[in-house]
């Protein structure tokens, strides 16, 4: 395969999420340039934290998604409470509230699938640990589309369900730890890297 760039990253977890986010995203120095989607399942109902918890931990701008805002370079993008996120082909952040899939408003699949739609083989999709089974499918959209994806080594997640379905259905590119999937969205992310060094880890 010829040399391409990546456009966007993906990340979608639930339970143990948030303490999983904060080791990767830290790795991420303030000019990686890609925008970041993240979708944690959270409580409806309740304030969410996330922007301000993974803000403390990062270098990268962090913000809640708004509807139809551009999908901007070097900022985390995540998922307000109670509404699915999705990236719009025109390169736009989209909230909905479709009915919950998997039990789960955000899900992790609306946006991997939505994403896969908009970016196809520029993106790259992480699922990290989790109670149920969303985001499986999600990234085996991904996968499909030609995108790169990883996976959060189920015996290194707090909750193994959700990596171990992505395992099961989307046949990953990377099976990693924990500390390593940072140092692969770093590397991936970088322009002009090549997609013949995608792998099974």
């Amino acid at each position: 395969m010829n040399a391409r760039d990546v456009a966007a990253v993906v990340i979608g977890g639930s339970a143990g999420a948030l303490e999983a986010l904060g080791e990767i995203l830290p790795v991420l120095g303030d000019d990686f340039a890609l925008p970041i989607a993240v979708v944690v399942h959270i409580p409806a109902r309740r304030p969410s934290l996330l922007v301000e918890v993974l803000r403390a931990k990062c270098r990268l701008a962090v913000k809640e998604a708004e509807d139809k805002e551009l999908f901007g370079p070097g900022t985390v993008y995540v998922a307000p409470p109670d509404y699915h996120l999705l990236i719009e082909k025109r390169g736009r952040c989209s909230l909905s509230v479709d009915e919950l899939v998997h039990f789960s408003r955000p899900s992790i699949d609306v946006l991997f699938e939505s994403a896969a739609d908009a970016y196809g083989p520029r993106l790259i999709g992480v699922l990290l640990t989790g109670a149920n089974e969303d985001g499986a499918a999600g990234l085996a959209r991904i996968k499909q589309a030609g995108g790169t994806t990883a996976v959060q080594a189920p015996d290194s997640a707090a909750v193994a369900t959700m990596p171990a379905a992505g395992l099961r259905l989307a046949s990953p590119d990377h099976v990693l730890a924990l500390p390593e999937l940072g140092p692969l969205v770093a590397r991936l992310g970088t322009p002009g890297h090549s997609s013949n060094m995608r792998r099974r880890s």
